[in-house]
């Protein structure tokens, strides 16, 4: 068993370093707000740590899951930041859903610094976190990605090495691009039913094994019917997803027009004060824009 740092404790992180400590490593945890790193120790046994530099320092791995570029940046850098506490041949795993332009520029600073670099962003949702059946895209030097993928796998349940430093990062944003597509077309399919008279429950149970058929059919069609919208990956967080989506499809002249489009109305449904609402809520604005909600 490994000792090892996690650094953000929030809806994905909490429960990731719960499955760390249950798997016998020894953790030492780190987040913004102090009394939420008291709380997670009170609970699994673990450490707190008042900085990422403290919570760093021993560690054979330092793992990660905060916010945004801005976030990730804070926690690695600086005097207090992780990569001042690390020691050389350590590890830093990153599983922030952030740009391959932050990703690598700090593998080349821990690399500077004599540290590994992975970055390792996860698809899954809250349920996945708290399940450990998450997905893991990674990017990395090949010897830092084997050293680490045994760590990743109490909470990972697929966990694979995709290429270089920031491959990671580019898978997620193929994730993300999907996911914007698939909720936007089951929201219209569930809305065009609804209009039609359909039960739409039905109708699933019908096509949800065919062609048409994905992981949202399956798990949020009921929700989106009954319109629930309190059950994954909130709107603000997708929007910042896509947002990197179209910025790093500018900077490759890879055009993306669905997912453009989509991120629009991700913004309507924020102006419509559903910000924190789950991705599916996709539907709640076609009802909206029908007049019948």
């Amino acid at each position: 068993m490994a000792k090892v740092a996690f650094l953000g404790l929030g809806v994905m992180g909490y429960p990731m370093a719960g499955h760390l400590a249950k798997a016998g490593h020894e953790v030492t945890v780190y987040n913004r707000t102090a009394a939420k790193a008291e709380k997670w120790a009170a609970e699994q046994g673990g450490k707190a740590a008042p900085t990422p530099r403290e919570a760093a320092q021993g560690a054979e791995f330092v793992l990660c899951c905060v916010g945004n570029d801005a976030d990730l940046a804070s926690v690695c850098r600086g005097e207090d930041g992780a990569f001042a506490g690390m020691q050389a041949g350590a590890i830093f795993v990153d599983h922030t859903t952030v740009s391959a332009k932050i990703t690598r520029e700090l593998n080349a600073e821990a690399r500077e610094a004599g540290l590994g670099f992975v970055d390792a962003p996860v698809s899954g949702g809250q349920a996945g976190a708290e399940n450990g059946v998450l997905s893991v895209m990674c990017g990395g030097a090949e010897g830092d990605y084997a050293a680490a993928e045994p760590v990743m796998q109490a909470y990972g349940r697929t966990v694979k090495r995709l290429g270089e430093s920031g491959s990671g990062q580019i898978a997620k944003m193929m994730n993300q691009i999907c996911i914007a597509g698939l909720v936007q077309g089951l929201a219209e399919a569930l809305r065009f039913g609804e209009k039609a008279g359909m039960d739409g429950k039905a109708v699933v149970e019908v096509i949800q094994g065919g062609a048409a058929g994905s992981w949202q059919m399956v798990n949020r069609h009921a929700t989106m019917l009954d319109g629930k919208f309190d059950y994954g990956f909130a709107v603000d967080w997708m929007r910042k997803d896509l947002g990197i989506c179209l910025q790093t499809g500018d900077e490759i002249g890879a055009p993306l027009p669905m997912t453009a489009m989509v991120d629009q109305f991700y913004k309507d449904v924020q102006n419509m004060g559903g910000g924190r609402w789950d991705t599916s809520s996709l539907i709640a604005r076609l009802r909206r824009v029908d007049g019948d909600a």
